[in-house]
């Protein structure tokens, strides 16, 4: 049967058959051809209706000879019917046994050689979507947008196989028109452009692409012609799951809320709805979010939030539709700019965030229970690309007992989130102007939750950009928006203290704290200049952030009272070279202001990437920086100053394309000999089988702080710090992580994945002391004489003054030793196109203690001693199209 399939391959795609089936020239159009019968998607196109098509084979070169004829042949046909898009290429391959095809999970991109379907079927020049299979049969999809950037957070459901044969491999797509967005018209006129893959060679070769010194990509597609009496179908789909979870931990005794097992089955469904041609309504009930990969661990000894990514299928979808403050350019430089998020998604669903009162024993709800969400993306006439999302999270309680008594406490109220995104695209991209707003709105039961969290917050703001010239060589983009938030005055009051404003500060002339205020508003703002073309780089910008703007009720923001500014350049050498095949060199520089004129960071930082002829890459990189005012090291107290200091980073990388490749850096931050921060980092991955990898990144951190924050006390008599001992100490802390990586591919639909993360943290504090006056970088050291500790209690007492009259203070002792492991094992099998089943199991295991002082051999002996946290989980999803 082979034998017979590959002759009729030979036979369909000879040069007679290809002259029967006319050959397109180059002209940038692509034909497709309209037919009865659907081809089987098996990747042999053995079907004779393949040959009623118009070949295209008129590829270029983009890496790594730009501009030069392919290595090899490609040849691409294009059919459709009523239902969907088919598209089969022909890869030809004077050397097939070179050919690399490794078989990896679906949306998984890796070296290997892969053809990939480009589509623009609204035809806006800044959108679309992309449908890639490699030569082992896997496929990625996902979509395009600004014209060069892509998202592959986005599954579609379709259909691609490859196969091998002696001269090459053929690859065989069949892309439902229900899963694109297009307008009415007839004839249709679509964007498209195909790509080719060669691993081997790292060579790229499409039908039109922009060169290295120039920009865009969607803009730049060929015509796909002969699309007529094509009707956007109508359609429902539903994909409902069921699940079952079982957890086990160790129990304590005499806790009343967990007996060591817990068994949780669920159900729901997700919903997609064709509204007219151009819209979609994604909607889900009762959603389950339990095969998504665990968020690492985390030690974090400063005043800012972690920011962990998003992994929610539902959220990711679409994701793009929602950014805010980007379109036009594409290049987005910073230096110490605290870029808001607008939207993070990761806001719905939170962890609870009230407090718990005293109790013996609690049980806390993971997170706040999603009961629906339903989002709308899409475009509307006059090319403005819409989106708006709406989700409800119930009210959550913490079960606790105290002293013998059980009860409830709520700890998230009720909260309803909305953000409407819209955003209109002037003259093919040449402009465009957008605007965003969101919505948290909650509902409380118990008086101690409003005083914890805002009752209700609103963001509203514009966006845009224009290209300054016609050959869209500058762009200026930017954005401005507003934000208020309301509660009760008490939970204001925290507010306006909090780490992201320190409205406290006693030598603050521009804010203060208002106990009186039932609200907080505030607004900020981004300009920015890029160059998008030619070797030589441009750019800069100034961003604002007032120090009331707040978003961190649906969306996420580390500070306020910024003023920030950036201009930088470079030059990049895109011709390949004796010794490179490509290079670039950059420089910046930067200043940060708060609303009182204080100069909080100045530096100038350059950068160099090289690429050399074998593939490998060298990153340089480094900063000056002067000194400065820190006006948040006191936390909410007085001003001090930043040392001046220096950093220095290199990093090496291996040819991604070989079975083991590997990867290097350091980094070294250095203020002074006694405060500096360095880090070494490595990975390797082994591919010894086409189906099969393994890697492994390693790290160490290793800091000397001469001032890490410990607390604050009142006392009257520290009259040269407004009436507050801000305390400090030296600080030796050791960070050793990894992350550990097995895949394993059994079929394109089936794969096993192994993750785990280790994770040791240790940190000694000595030498305690004070701020000796505002606005320097002069601290008192506390002798010890003046400096007890009581094993018992595992507390400090300092007394300030030796004899004098202030009085001593307390706390606990900051030395911590910390160690996790973390991971999970996922088997994915896609059963069916758009129907998955997960086996899942998620283990951790973590240990603390107070000694300060890294322990190889004493870290493992008690993590792997530790109790474990273990979770299995089954899950079905069964795809229907109504």
């Amino acid at each position: 049967m082979k034998r017979l399939a590959l002759f009729v391959i030979l036979v369909c795609w000879s040069p007679a058959a290809v002259l029967a089936a006319s050959v397109l020239p180059d002209s940038g159009r692509v034909i497709a051809t309209r037919i009865n019968t659907p081809p089987k998607i098996d990747g042999i196109p053995d079907e004779a209706i393949w040959g009623l098509g118009v070949i295209v084979s008129h590829f270029t070169q983009k890496n790594p000879d730009e501009l030069t004829p392919p290595t090899q042949k490609t040849e691409v046909v294009v059919l459709y019917d009523d239902d969907a898009l088919y598209v089969c290429a022909r890869l030809h391959d004077t050397a097939p046994d070179s050919i690399h095809a490794r078989l990896v999970r679906r949306d998984v991109d890796v070296e290997t050689d892969v053809f990939t379907v480009n589509l623009d079927p609204y035809h806006d020049h800044r959108s679309g979507n992309y449908f890639a299979v490699n030569a082992a049969g896997t496929c990625l999809d996902g979509v395009r947008y600004n014209d060069t950037w892509g998202d592959g957070s986005w599954d579609g459901v379709w259909e691609g196989a490859a196969a091998r044969f002696n001269g090459g491999w053929t690859a065989e797509f069949r892309i439902p028109f229900s899963q694109l967005r297009f307008a009415d018209a007839n004839p249709m006129i679509w964007g498209v452009n195909f790509k080719r893959y060669i691993a081997r060679r790292n060579e790229e070769d499409l039908l039109n692409f922009a060169p290295r010194k120039e920009s865009g990509f969607v803009s730049r597609f060929w015509h796909l012609e002969g699309l007529e009496n094509l009707k956007r179908p109508h359609y429902f789909e539903v994909l409902p799951y069921v699940r079952g979870k079982a957890a086990y931990s160790k129990a304590e005794d005499g806790d009343p809320f967990h007996d060591g097992s817990e068994y949780t089955p669920a159900a729901g469904a997700d919903f997609k709805l064709g509204l007219g041609p151009n819209l979609v309504l994604n909607a889900t009930v009762n959603p389950d979010f339990g095969q998504v990969e665990v968020d690492p661990a985390v030690v974090n000894l400063s005043d800012v939030e972690t920011y962990f990514q998003e992994k929610r299928p539902f959220f990711l979808e679409g994701a793009t539709t929602f950014e805010f403050g980007y379109g036009g350019a594409t290049n987005y430089w910073s230096s110490n700019w605290p870029a808001p998020t607008h939207f993070y998604s990761r806001r719905i669903g939170r962890t609870p965030q009230g407090d718990l009162p005293d109790n013996d024993f609690a049980k806390e709800p993971e997170g706040a229970h999603i009961l629906g969400a339903g989002k709308i993306t899409g475009k509307l006439k006059g090319d403005w690309n819409i989106g708006s999302l709406h989700a409800v999270t119930m009210r959550e309680h913490a079960k606790i007992q105290y002293e013998g008594r059980e009860s409830e406490v709520e700890v998230e109220p009720f909260t309803y989130y909305s953000v409407t995104r819209a955003q209109k695209e002037i003259r093919n991209g040449f402009r465009g102007l957008g605007g965003i707003f969101t919505t948290a709105h909650r509902f409380f039961d118990e008086q101690e939750l409003k005083d914890q969290i805002n009752s209700d917050a609103f963001m509203g703001g514009a966006d845009g950009w224009s290209f300054l010239d016609s050959n869209r060589t500058y762009v200026l983009t930017g954005w401005l928006g507003a934000s208020h938030v309301r509660g009760n005055s008490e939970r204001m009051i925290e507010l306006q203290r909090s780490s992201r404003h320190y409205f406290q500060r006693p030598d603050a002339s521009h804010v203060e704290v208002d106990s009186n205020a039932a609200s907080l508003s505030g607004w900020a703002g981004r300009l920015m200049l890029n160059k998008e073309k030619g070797p030589w780089m441009l750019n800069t910008a100034v961003g604002v952030i007032s120090p009331g703007f707040e978003n961190n009720d649906l969306g996420y923001m580390s500070r306020a009272d910024v003023v920030n500014t950036h201009f930088g350049g470079g030059y990049r050498w895109t011709d390949p070279t004796k010794w490179t095949r490509y290079a670039d060199l950059s420089a910046m520089s930067w200043t940060n202001y708060d609303f009182m004129g204080n100069n909080t960071a100045l530096g100038l930082w350059y950068g160099t990437y090289l690429q050399f002829l074998n593939y490998w890459s060298l990153n340089l990189a480094g900063d000056l920086i002067p000194q400065t005012i820190n006006n948040t090291r006191t936390r909410g107290g007085p001003l001090t100053l930043n040392r001046a200091g220096w950093e220095a980073s290199v990093s090496v990388n291996t040819d991604s394309r070989k079975p083991v490749v590997l990867g290097a850096g350091t980094s070294r931050f250095i203020v002074a000999s006694d405060h500096w921060t360095h880090s070494v980092w490595s990975s390797v991955e082994w591919k010894p089988a086409d189906n099969f990898s393994l890697s492994l990144s390693p790290g160490l951190d290793l800091s000397r702080l001469w001032v890490q924050w410990v607390d604050v006390f009142d006392d009257p008599t520290a009259v040269n710090t407004y009436g507050k001992r801000y305390v400090f100490s030296a600080m030796n802390e050791t960070d050793l992580y990894a992350s550990f990586r097995i895949n394993y591919t059994l079929t394109p639909k089936l794969s096993l994945q192994l993750y785990a993360q280790p994770y040791f943290s240790s940190a000694d504090y000595s030498d305690f002391r004070e701020l000796s006056k505002p606005r320097s970088f002069d601290f008192y050291t506390y002798p010890g004489s003046d400096v007890q500790f009581d094993e018992s209690s595992n507390q400090y007492t300092i007394d300030p003054d030796g004899d004098g009259p202030a009085e001593t203070f307390t706390f606990d002792n900051p030395d911590f030793d910390y160690r996790s492991l973390r991971g999970n094992i996922i088997l994915r099998w896609e059963y069916r196109p758009g129907s998955t089943f997960y086996f899942v199991w998620t283990h951790g295991r973590s240990d603390d203690e107070d000694r300060g002082r890294f322990d190889w051999n004493r870290s493992c002996d008690r993590l792997f001693r530790a109790d474990s946290d273990n979770i299995f989980l089954i899950k079905a999803t069964f795809w229907l199209n109504v």
